[in-house]
């Protein structure tokens, strides 16, 4: 009988030695999840900041909710400062819930094919979503006539 653990395909598949428990693995440096996980923190804080100031103007300036309607959003977004500030907070939600909602799918996925499938219907709806709202930020007319 061997002393140390099984030896499973790579490096980071092996477990630590059953001899020494505690030792620790090689230190890993950077690489995508190391960015995904910093970029969550970043954005939840951004996020944060800009949730809250959106929520504070639209419905606690001037006359609350009770102001807020088509004149209302189309005036809004005839200053290019409010169309850049809602398209980073479209781009910013929208990537960090895919980036969490990834997180979920690669932790409690079984088969490498549900992972994949998961993943890429994510990214789809993830991107037609933010293609979608950044054409609409852009491209609204404020003097459509409602009929």
């Amino acid at each position: 009988m061997s002393a140390e653990a099984p030896i499973m395909g790579r490096s980071y598949d092996r477990p630590a030695s059953l001899d020494n428990p505690r030792s620790p693995r090689r230190p890993r440096r950077g690489g995508f999840e190391m960015a995904a996980w910093v970029f969550m923190r970043v954005s939840g804080v951004a996020l944060l900041i800009l949730v809250l100031t959106h929520l504070t103007i639209m419905l606690m300036v001037s006359d609350g909710v009770h102001r807020i309607n088509f004149a209302f959003v189309a005036d809004r977004w005839t200053n290019p400062f409010w169309q850049i500030w809602d398209l980073i907070m479209l781009w910013l939600a929208m990537l960090h819930g895919g980036n969490g909602l990834r997180t979920v799918i690669a932790d409690y996925s079984r088969k490498d094919s549900t992972r994949f499938w998961l993943t890429t219907v994510l990214v789809v709806a993830m991107v037609l979503i933010m293609a979608i709202g950044t054409y609409v930020i852009f491209s609204f007319d404020p003097n459509i006539k409602i009929s």
